[in-house]
């Protein structure tokens, strides 16, 4: 193997270990292709063709997007605590809108802004209030004095709304700009998300620890008024603040007034920044899906499905509604294929699927499996389970392993094997009767230990096989890789 091969990673993309190749005939191939490259987008920028310009915006939207994507995921795998709700918010800012100039560095900037002006409000009715000392940006501090807590409250309200002339926009609710925490800030206006994480973020700013609460319909904040206890398991112990109402603060039953129905308490709970950004691009996609069908409609729900699937990416309903926008606007095919098979691992990794190890890389066969870990919290501990995006609240499989080992994986760590082999493992036949081409057909021992996953494993790909054409290129690859 070239030494070039480990001197440039990035080439391990593109190239496989275990060939040769004449490296001089690659490098003067890729030289010539960026050649071609450069001189397109010279001429582009030198003569003033529409068509090339145009196309140009869209590799551009494109490019940009894919690096916002990259930059959510590393925010989303931060611990809880690392994940801000402000900084979340651009990035769907910036993904749903890639060629605006959106920055965080600009966002901060102007709620520091408003920041200073409650600094002054707050100055104005008590100038030792320990929120006027100086601090570094960033910092995180929290006012032990509720009394201190609700003088913040206090100019807040009369900056954001008195002031400042912010309120809900009652009359264009569903315009998508509401969501955008650049238009809120530049219009004054938005829903009652986008307008609660502007107000939980100036209030923390000034020491107050306010909570994002998931309240139906409505969003709300929640303030704590037990001094001994900050994190409360009762929700009357809390006020609840209406960041599109002003800043009203509501008790908890007066809650249900907004709705006109009564909830249950789980329904107040404070939830994490991944569960704000998902209720924030859901509200993107039920607006996409209220859309007109014109190019601007279908644009905001690819966007807002890119977005939620890479916050949640085993929501089967909205993968195979990704697919099914991709197939009625007739692009990116592959994307297709590779979303029914993401959505056949979801449903149907079933007992005798041969599977691949992300990680690891070895090849096993599925002998059975759980809807969460059950392993006690030592082994959860020595694996490492919770670095897992999903930790141990995921299905876990028992898998017989090529090397003659038993193993307990993660869902999230395992992947259909893309060309199926027998599994050399002693202990095979006591869980199958033979093997098909592409996986183990379970024994009558084992099917009856799991009935439904033999019947789902049938009658799901059929189901699937159906959005191909019977004589695509797609059905055939499905056909070869899955059914044999």
């Amino acid at each position: 193997m070239c030494h070039s091969y480990f001197r440039w990673p990035r080439l391990q993309r593109f190239y496989q270990q275990n060939e040769s190749y004449d490296w001089l005939k690659e490098f003067k191939t890729r030289h010539m292709v960026g050649q071609q490259i450069r001189r397109t987008v010279e001429s582009i920028s030198k003569r003033k063709c529409l068509t090339l310009k145009y196309y140009a915006k869209k590799i551009l939207y494109f490019l940009r997007q894919q690096n916002i994507l990259r930059n959510l995921k590393v925010f989303l795998e931060r611990p809880p605590e690392l994940q801000s709700a402000l900084e979340g918010a651009v990035l769907v800012d910036q993904y749903c809108n890639p060629l605006a100039d959106v920055t965080l560095e600009s966002t901060s900037a102007q709620i520091e802004e408003i920041t200073d002006k409650v600094k002054k409000n707050l100055r104005v009715k008590n100038a030792t209030h320990p929120s006027l000392r100086f601090f570094f940006p960033g910092d995180c501090f929290v006012l032990e004095n509720l009394e201190f807590q609700r003088q913040v409250i206090c100019a807040l309200n009369a900056v954001l709304y008195d002031q400042l002339q912010y309120k809900g926009n009652e009359r264009d609710y569903y315009n998508p700009l509401n969501s955008y925490i650049h238009q809120v800030l530049l219009r004054r206006t938005g829903i009652p998300i986008s307008l609660s994480v502007l107000y939980m973020t100036l209030a923390r700013t000034l020491g107050v620890p306010l909570e994002p609460v998931n309240f139906p319909n409505h969003f709300l904040l929640r303030w704590c008024q037990n001094q001994r206890r900050w994190a409360s398991d009762d929700i009357y112990d809390y006020v609840y603040i209406d960041a599109f109402g002003k800043g009203k603060q509501l008790a908890a039953k007066e809650c249900e007034n907004l709705i006109r129905h009564q909830v249950g308490a789980d329904y107040y709970s404070a939830i994490s920044t991944s569960e704000l950004l998902l209720r924030m691009v859901g509200n993107l996609l039920n607006i996409g899906k209220r859309g007109e069908g014109n190019e601007k409609s279908y644009q905001l729900l690819r966007d807002s499905l890119d977005l939620y699937l890479t916050i949640n990416p085993d929501n089967v309903q909205y993968l195979l509604l990704q697919a099914r926008l991709y197939f009625h606007l007739g692009i990116w095919p592959e994307k297709c294929l590779c979303i029914f098979i993401s959505v056949l691992v979801i449903l149907i990794i079933t007992v005798g699927l041969i599977m691949k190890h992300k990680r690891s890389g070895y090849n096993c066969v599925i002998y059975g499996w759980d809807p969460k870990c059950t392993m006690s919290q030592e082994w959860i501990n020595t694996m490492r389970v919770h670095q897992l995006s999903k930790g141990a609240d995921q299905p876990f499989y028992n898998v017989l392993v090529q090397d003659g080992t038993c193993r307990y994986a993660a869902q999230e760590n395992l992947e259909p094997h893309s060309a199926p082999l027998e599994i050399a493992h002693p202990e095979v036949g006591r869980y199958f009767s033979e093997f098909s081409d592409t996986h183990y057909i379970a024994n009558e021992e084992l099917q009856a230990r799991y009935p439904e996953d033999i019947t789902v494993f049938t009658d799901e790909r059929c189901l699937i096989c159906a959005y191909f054409s019977p004589d695509s290129d797609e059905t055939t690859f499905w056909r070869k890789q899955y059914y044999g």
